[in-house]
């Protein structure tokens, strides 16, 4: 689905932010219409919507991770959405709604894996005699089967590539999850949800198991089960995100059915609090630009990184000066080649973001197209032997370029000062001549090293 996504923003032929963000803020839009309508399903009215809407627009945790071209924005579509229709289907026992919800459910797995959670979640409705027969009436193995159909190229193309996913799982624990402890992701998941939004979660956490929710008690059972199962995988915070949205339906209509019911004067001091909750947004996410960050909220999270002069979270906030210079300085350095040589060249992208970078802006600059052994790139290696002369952009790498070629020179090194971690303070140019291997070999050599 991210290819696809990718490949309609490519026909515009721009390299404007706007472009290439433009389905996370559509779908960043239908998130707020979707949750709406699954208050409305809940039993909410005004009151319970606008409650709702604001807990979400103050949360840090949607603000950033909705407006990035990353799974997470469509994750949390499909999440709401495929909750939405699993309501429907409780609600009204209507078949039309479990084939919506075996679309959806494939686009969300064909988007991000993390609908295994929901889907895990979903067989809670086999656990309650009404669901359970209603399934059986509709014949529900025809969906399931529908589902691994359509899923089908994705688990081949896993298999006769080794499942790339289990050794992306492999490094993301060896290198980040084995290390979270449930401390650290709670602490951070009410962080980023904003803690005054705890008002309206908590209560939505309690309205679930209330008398007034019987009917959607295989909604209730599904979050929980999702969220034991992300629990058990240790996830990090923001797997949780979709899940908090659909909790926070529950919140909004307890607000208003139960406490707003005798107790109308509540919704004015309930909105204060929330509102007050504006505040801690430009701490996480970037709103204000650099500068003016730099003067007036970086002094409160100042955080020091040795041989850097800032540590600044979130690369949004500096990203733009950051690939202009790099891209600026790799056109000087290609420039500087003879035209023979330039004629017969290309651009290693240690970290797929380097060659992500490279083949954006590379008719911009006038530098040719850029290939990586890194994630996803590994697949679009060209074939063959390698060019007479490599410009390799990588950074603190020590003499991992030395292992492919038997003259290398160092020509340029980029400053970062905002980094806030060592590794990515410098990144490295280098001329590398005399290639050890062919495309085919490099290849084979990091068949299983792509997510180094």
């Amino acid at each position: 689905m991210m290819g696809v996504f990718a490949f309609i923003q490519n026909l515009f032929q721009s390299s404007s932010i706007f472009v290439h963000h433009i389905f996370a803020h559509l779908s960043a839009v239908l998130i707020l219409i979707i949750i709406s309508k699954i208050v409305v399903e809940l039993g909410g009215q005004t009151k319970a919507v606008f409650l709702v809407l604001l807990c979400i627009i103050i949360a840090p945790a949607f603000g950033r991770s909705q407006q990035l071209f990353q799974p997470v924005v469509f994750s949390q579509l499909f999440w709401v959405l495929n909750f939405y229709l699993l309501l429907k289907y409780v609600k009204y026992s209507d078949k039309k709604f479990l084939w919506y919800l075996t679309i959806t459910t494939t686009l969300a797995f064909l988007t991000k894996y993390d609908a295994v959670f929901f889907i895990f979640g979903v067989s809670a409705l086999l656990m309650f005699k009404s669901t359970r027969q209603t399934l059986i009436k509709h014949r529900f193995w025809w969906n399931a089967i529908v589902f691994i159909l359509l899923i089908s190229p994705n688990i081949v193309w896993q298999y006769l590539n080794d499942f790339p996913v289990l050794k992306m799982f492999a490094r993301l624990y060896e290198m980040h999850l084995d290390k979270l402890t449930p401390i650290e992701v709670i602490e951070s998941l009410v962080i980023a949800l904003n803690p005054v939004t705890l008002l309206i979660s908590i209560g939505g956490i309690v309205f679930m198991f209330h008398n007034k929710m019987k009917l959607y008690r295989p909604l209730t059972l599904s979050i929980l089960l999702s969220a034991i199962l992300l629990m058990y995988s240790q996830g990090k915070s923001y797997y949780f995100y979709p899940m908090a949205l659909t909790i926070l339906t529950y919140g909004g209509v307890f607000w208003e059915n139960v406490l707003f019911a005798k107790r109308k004067w509540l919704i004015y001091p309930v909105s204060v609090i929330l509102l007050f909750g504006v505040i801690l947004i430009p701490f996480g996410m970037p709103v204000f630009p650099l500068a003016s960050y730099l003067k007036n909220d970086y002094p409160y999270e100042k955080k020091e990184v040795a041989g850097g002069q800032y540590g600044i979270r979130f690369e949004e906030r500096y990203s733009k000066e950051k690939w202009s210079e790099s891209l600026k300085e790799l056109q000087s350095v290609y420039d500087s080649l003879p035209e023979t040589d330039r004629k017969n060249s290309i651009i290693w992208g240690k970290h797929y973001a380097q060659a992500g970078a490279v083949n954006l802006f590379n008719k911009q600059y006038g530098l040719p197209t850029a290939f990586s052994l890194h994630g996803s790139f590994y697949n679009w290696v060209p074939k063959g032997e390698m060019p007479a002369v490599t410009i390799a952009l990588g950074y603190n790498v020590g003499g991992f370029f030395h292992e492919h070629f038997d003259e290398i020179i160092k020509v340029r090194t980029i400053y970062n000062p905002y980094s806030e971690n060592e590794e990515e303070l410098h990144q490295h140019i280098y001329i590398c001549r005399k290639p050890k291997q062919t495309f085919d070999e490099l290849k084979r050599l990091f068949e299983d090293r792509i997510f180094e």
